[in-house]
């Protein structure tokens, strides 16, 4: 097998870590990270992309539209409208769209894939728990009206980040590539 880089090294490294503590990067860290994450493959430079940090109060704002979303109610509605607050800071990943003769908008929507991907593996290489939780709810009416998306906009998910749980993990198993590489 031929020698792992850096690259290899930290995505074998990172894990989804479903549980993280109270610390969170600070806006300016964020900031920071995010400088390097909109470096990612972007055809023609549309930075089709945002990213919202929602802390504090703001994640039982988002904990009640997806409450909203779902249809649930009494104590249902209440465990959902808690998932939010697993974390102490939340990045909604949200694709928005520039008008392109050349760029699909599915090209765009891989964009901001690939904003938050590389967003998890920097935050887990500078020390952060990250876990990127999506589910059917983010195309629901009331998330976007909760993240004050504009029209067109479209909510990924979020990145949960907070500071890691101490815990002990396994290498982690690289994917059989000959079932997932072939030849034309």
């Amino acid at each position: 097998m031929p020698t792992r880089g850096p690259a290899a090294e930290a995505m074998l490294r990172r894990r989804s870590r479903s549980s993280v503590g109270d610390a969170a990067p600070t806006d300016k860290r964020l900031r920071k990270i995010l400088e390097v994450a909109g470096t990612v493959a972007d055809h023609a430079a549309l930075h089709p992309w945002r990213v919202i940090a929602i802390r504090g109060e703001a994640r039982e704002k988002v904990g009640r539209a997806i409450a909203e979303a779902s249809g649930a109610t009494g104590s249902d509605a209440d465990k959902l409208a808690r998932k939010p607050l697993r974390a102490p800071l939340l990045l909604a990943i949200v694709v928005s769209p520039v008008r392109s003769e050349k760029v699909a908008d599915w090209e765009q929507e891989a964009v901001a894939s690939g904003v938050a991907h590389s967003l998890s593996l920097l935050l887990d290489e500078d020390g952060w728990g990250v876990m990127w939780r999506t589910g059917w709810y983010t195309r629901a009416e009331a998330l976007h009206r909760a993240h004050d998306l504009a029209p067109g906009e479209r909510l990924l998910g979020w990145l949960y980040v907070g500071s890691k749980e101490t815990r002990s993990s396994k290498p982690r198993t690289t994917v059989n590539a000959k079932k997932h590489l072939s030849r034309l």
